[in-house]
């Protein structure tokens, strides 16, 4: 045998030589394109010594007054947190269902490297066998692309970081960077965005199941997919136990935990038109990218409490008003007689959110019984019972829901773990409203609800909406007597009269209710809201005084020299208003209104500090006679309503020519509120429909609520009313000539000229 071999090695001893020399060289070309290719990925490798340096993109913070986040803006949503500052269980957690091994290889896990590679070889199996340093790699340089350079660019860069950085320092990028799913990248946000605890709060369940989203969230999502987070949490507590990380007893423990997940959607903030109206005055100041990306602290002067509560009156005010005043027909949109889709693949694009209670969303009805209907909101379903449709009043449930309706539902609970709801129907109002909320000695604006529904309609009608604001202007209008020497006890003529302005046109004021009192005191007819003896009071002491009052008040809008302001034919938005009336409670000063306290930088550099600024409008004696005035409105005139709530309170009811707009402004000696409602087109809201019927309503509700722990405080007034003769009677004779038509009609705002070029 031997021979043999020998013999044929000599005899193609040419030709071995040549396949040996060529596989030689195959060898070399292959190892010298491999190193030239490493050499060449090395190269085009980022400097990792930046690392440190920059910082990923943080999400900028608005928060109320008591440190409460009120919304957030942020490409990214993300909070930074130190390696220190990671329990345990949560580190513990992550190393279970990432890499075991991390704090003990070098970037590389090459033991489990090679055994992936061979399980996929032989059979077909795609396991993952990247570190946690090569998943940093790929989230911070190399990106998502599956090809070889990829995975050696990983390797390599790897092997750099962990050269330059501690373990503690990767582990800490690393936890910072990973993205959570929902749009939630960091453990820290996600602590929040999931349960709303901070990482120190996690339970040992908690962080096995964030640890468990990081290798596919959308498929561990724990709102989308709880049966399958679930058992991906179980399996990284079952790896903890083996590894002898956790004990028996809190393997058990752990795994019996409930699934109880909530998901913080920013959109369902109660103050969305708020922190909208906080970015508009950044965008004025700071860069997009400080705002978007620098993590920003904005603290703000809203009090959670109190915007929860104004979101909450306004929300019910309108809806109550719509089921019970507003007749419309609304057909349900019904997919199975418009041959859309089927009942079983229809999705409706709202069902791609989060659910929250509270939360107004479509149903679709699968099917419906006199007893019950099932309805269906994504991959969640509800039982909807005859109480849930008891509004409409129709008896049973089919007879407004049948298979196939889309219709609006109010969630009022969810069971996420069971996929369930309980709701009712609903409908979304036409008619808007906005509330706004002051303290009165400091401006500071504590409640502000711009609308209905922000994701509806961006449009803040507490800050952008000019309206009439009626019978609510007429505090300038009085004020403005008192300061011309009236009294509040002498006495004013309540019948028909005209004036003739300066185009010779006839103005004929009426009263809401289309009678007239005689003589009354001029506290009565301020507070029985009378227009005419208001008019005739106004025409006494000139309109031009008026309007200068109200410019001194903080109304900045142009308003024409017509007795038609008196009885407010102007244009005002909320705010302006709402801010106004704090001078009466506070002696005559207004503090300037505003909204954020404090800019902080990332770091804690202060950037911006707000110091109030105060104007003094009224003296002390002018102010106390009008918040006597104000008073009576709420003791004998069109805001009795309010004295449910037995304590001090002055305020004004306001409502326009046909209902377009009703009003209330109202107020304690500590805070004003101001509420409007109406149509977004100047449409009447209803026969019989006031300030006092629909606005002030919402007014009570509100307060009721917010001055619950409020102390019951006086108004430091020292006015005492003067007895005064009935001869002392304000009267203005008509300038009507004989044999002329009179107008019954007050002027609308249509009726009012233009300001003048550069008002």
């Amino acid at each position: 045998m031997k021979k043999r071999i020998r013999q044929f090695l000599k005899k193609n001893r040419q030709r071995l030589f040549q396949a040996t020399f060529g596989l030689l060289v195959v060898a070399a070309a292959t190892v010298g394109l491999l190193g030239g290719l490493i050499f060449g990925f090395v190269l085009d490798l980022p400097e990792v010594e930046q690392l440190q340096a920059v910082r990923p993109n943080i999400v900028s913070y608005v928060y109320s007054d008591d440190g409460r986040v009120l919304g957030q803006y942020a490409l990214e949503k993300r909070t930074l947190i130190d390696f220190e500052q990671i329990p345990q269980d949560l580190k513990n957690t992550i190393l279970a269902a990432e890499d075991a091994d991390f704090f003990r290889h070098s970037g590389i896990d090459f033991q489990r490297l090679g055994v992936t590679v061979v399980r996929d070889i032989l059979y077909g199996e795609r396991k993952g066998a990247s570190t946690l340093t090569m998943q940093l790699s790929k989230l911070l340089f190399t990106g998502s692309e599956k090809t070889i350079e990829r995975k050696v660019k990983d390797m390599l860069f790897a092997l750099e970081i962990e050269k330059t950085y501690s373990k503690e320092q990767i582990f800490a990028f690393y936890c910072n960077q990973i993205y959570m799913g929902h749009g939630t990248y960091g453990v820290a946000s996600a602590a929040d965005f999931y349960f709303h605890k901070t990482v120190e709060e996690l339970t040992l369940a908690e962080s096995a199941l964030l640890a468990g989203i990081i290798q596919v969230p959308g498929r561990h999502s724990p709102i989308n997919h709880p049966e399958q987070s679930v058992r991906r949490r179980n399996l990284i507590l079952n790896r903890m136990f083996n590894g002898n990380l956790i004990s028996a007893a809190q393997f058990d423990e752990a795994r019996k935990e409930r699934l109880v997940v909530e998901g913080k959607n920013y959109d369902q903030s109660p103050a969305p038109y708020f922190t909208e109206w906080v970015r508009q005055y950044l965008e004025k100041n700071y860069s997009t990218k400080q705002i978007w990306e620098g993590g920003l602290r904005i603290y703000t002067t809203l009090n959670y409490e109190m915007q929860v509560a104004g979101r909450r009156a306004l929300r019910e005010g309108l809806k109550t008003f719509d089921k019970e005043k507003v007749k419309r027909e609304d057909p349900l949109e019904n997919i199975v007689v418009q041959r859309i889709e089927d009942l079983e693949t229809f999705s409706h694009p709202e069902w791609q959110q989060i659910f929250y209670e509270g939360q107004m969303v479509p149903g679709l009805v699968l099917e419906s019984s006199p007893e019950q209907a099932q309805v269906k909101f994504g991959s969640y379903t509800a039982l909807i019972q005859p109480e849930d449709i008891a509004w409409t009043g129709e008896e049973w449930v089919n007879s407004v829901l049948e298979p196939g309706n889309v219709a609006v539902f109010l969630i009022r609970e969810i069971e996420r773990t069971d996929k369930t709801i309980q709701a009712t129907l609903d409908r979304t109002p036409e008619v808007q409203g906005a509330l706004m909320a002051i303290d009165n000695r400091s401006g500071a604006i504590k409640a502000m609800v711009g609308g209905f529904d922000f994701q509806q309609s961006e449009f803040n009608r507490a800050t952008q909406a000019l309206r009439q604001p009626g019978s609510l202007f007429k505090p300038f209008t009085y004020t403005s007597l008192i300061e011309a020497g009236y009294s509040p006890e002498e006495y004013v003529l309540d019948a028909p009269v005209s004036y003739r302005d300066g185009l010779g046109r006839i103005y004929a004021p009426e009263n809401s209710d289309g009678a007239f009192r005689g003589i009354m005191t001029i506290r009565d007819a301020f507070a029985l809201s009378r227009n005419v003896p208001t008019v005739r009071l106004a025409n006494a002491i000139g309109i031009e005084k008026v309007i200068e009052t109200a410019h001194r008040f903080g109304i900045p809008h142009y308003l024409p020299p017509y007795l038609a302001i008196a009885l407010g034919a102007g244009e005002v938005t909320l705010q302006e208003i709402t801010s106004a009336f704090t001078v009466f409670p506070n002696n005559g000063l207004r503090a300037e209104p505003h909204f954020i306290t404090r800019v902080e930088d990332y770091n804690g550099t202060t950037l911006f500090d707000h110091q109030t600024r105060f104007e003094h409008v009224l003296s002390p004696d002018t102010a106390e006679k009008m918040t006597y005035l104000l008073r009576s409105v709420v003791e004998r005139g069109t805001a009795r309503r309010a004295r449910v709530l037995e304590r001090p309170l002055g305020g004004k009811t306001g409502t326009t020519n046909d209902s377009t707009d009703t009003w209330f402004v109202g107020f304690a000696p500590q805070i004003t509120a101001g509420v409007w409602t109406g149509y977004d087109t100047k449409i009447s809201l209803g026969e019989k429909v006031y300030g006092a019927t629909l606005a002030l309503p919402i007014w009570v509700d509100f307060m009721q609520e917010v001055t619950q722990d409020m102390p019951v405080e006086d108004f430091e007034s020292h006015y005492a009313p003067m007895d005064l003769n009935l001869a002392q009677v304000r009267m203005e004779s008509q300038t009507t000539e004989p044999g002329e038509e009179e107008s019954n009609q007050p002027w609308s705002v249509e009726d009012i000229p233009p300001p003048p070029p550069n008002y």
